[in-house]
């Protein structure tokens, strides 16, 4: 078994570094005081081509793996960025996987290219308030009209519904009653969000503020049946095919986050004394620090071996979902022990680990909570009976 990293992976970590060294954190918490979108950070992502990496060559992309996206968005996420920076252009590099491999030719010119180039902004509308994770549960209808459809109804948590231009969104082409499967009759729309018929709001949140999450109401909104992706019908199966891979890379952002705060703890026990002498030495604060390590380490290794197994078309269902859980609590452990290194200065914004540490808390909710996580876990790798 190989270990050594790929030259070309060594070429994308020094490349992303070196943009991102451009943007500190005093950038980043500057824009998170003032809930405004990384525009610049954006743009220099978008002239460096990171952005369609992994979009295929012949519309545009970098053609690359989620390997390669992995590593772009844990570099990201570590170089104190976190969240806001991963989440700017997370869904530019992979949101538009089911448009790619389950789209018509003309809607994939249409919108791929633009995408890539950073041109376009694209958002994810799947999330309802009244169905949460049980999407199959969702109400938002889209309705047959002349030429196309009318879609009423609303989704939360929409993830820069103000700046992007069109939506991924999820409906139901056909009550969940009257389908033979509950996964049956829902239908993805590449549609606009630059609509009179679109009302978007905020949603205040805890973190992650220079990237906006909103509550997005659709009141007749009218898609024509060109902007529809593949088959009426099909549209969760063609989210499902790309769960394995999204697991990667919000997996790769937290293992970025949880090295954002090892990082600035460790200078910090370096240099802090106290009772003549630094407070690394000291192994209360030494110890927590690396474990916090060992943790990272090993959700890496579970990383790499995800993301191997999806670019070779392999199951990666357990792989996947391990990495995110692993990484995840890696990160949050990471971050809480990089606040406590601080003592009370932890607490202080000027430190940035408060923020890590809002960051990595979002990690263990989102995309999906670590319970459902144990719960993919529980039924599909040990076997136990399905428990929702």
């Amino acid at each position: 078994m190989d270990f050594s990293e790929d030259d070309d992976h060594v070429a994308v970590r020094r490349a992303v570094r070196d943009v991102c060294r451009r943007f500190d954190d005093d950038y980043w918490a500057r824009l998170e005081a003032a809930h405004e979108f990384p525009w610049e950070f954006y743009r220099a992502l978008a002239d460096g081509g990171w952005i369609g990496i992994a979009i295929p060559e012949e519309y545009g992309g970098g053609g690359q793996g989620i390997a390669e996206a992995s590593i772009v968005l844990e570099e990201v996420a570590a170089s104190g960025a976190c969240m806001n920076g991963a989440s700017a252009i997370h869904l530019s590099i992979f949101g538009m996987h089911p448009v790619v491999l389950h789209a018509g030719e003309e809607l994939k010119r249409r919108v791929l290219p633009r995408v890539a180039s950073g041109e376009l902004h694209v958002a994810f509308g799947v999330t309802e308030p009244d169905a949460g994770l049980d999407t199959t549960s969702i109400s938002t209808r889209a309705v047959r009209s002349d030429g196309g459809y009318v879609v009423h109804g609303r989704k939360v948590w929409t993830t820069k519904a103000l700046e992007s231009d069109k939506v991924l969104l999820l409906t139901r082409t056909t009550p969940r009653a009257e389908c033979a499967r509950p996964t049956e009759g829902m239908t993805l729309f590449v549609a606009n969000l630059k609509d009179p018929a679109v009302h978007i709001t905020p949603i205040p949140k805890l973190g992650r503020n220079a990237v906006a999450s909103c509550e997005v109401v659709y009141d007749g909104l009218v898609v024509a049946e060109a902007d529809r992706v593949g088959e009426e019908g099909r549209g969760f199966r063609y989210l499902l095919d790309g769960l394995n891979a999204e697991r990667v890379l919000i997996a790769s952002e937290a293992l970025g986050i949880g090295r954002a705060a090892l990082r600035r703890a460790v200078a910090y026990a370096k240099e802090r004394v106290v009772f003549g002498r630094p407070i690394g030495q000291n192994q209360g604060i030494a110890f927590p620090l690396a474990q916090a390590h060992a943790r990272l380490h090993a959700a890496e290794l579970a990383i790499r071996e995800a993301a191997w197994r999806v670019d070779r078309g392999l199951p990666a269902g357990e792989q996947a979902n391990t990495a995110k859980y692993l990484a995840a609590d890696a990160a949050f452990q990471a971050a809480d022990a990089a606040v406590q290194t601080h003592g009370g200065f932890g607490y202080a914004s000027e430190y940035h680990v408060e923020r890590y540490f809002r960051e990595a808390r979002l990690q263990r909710l989102a995309p999906i909570p670590q319970e459902m996580v144990l719960n993919y876990l529980a039924e599909h790798v040990l076997g136990l009976p399905r428990s929702y």
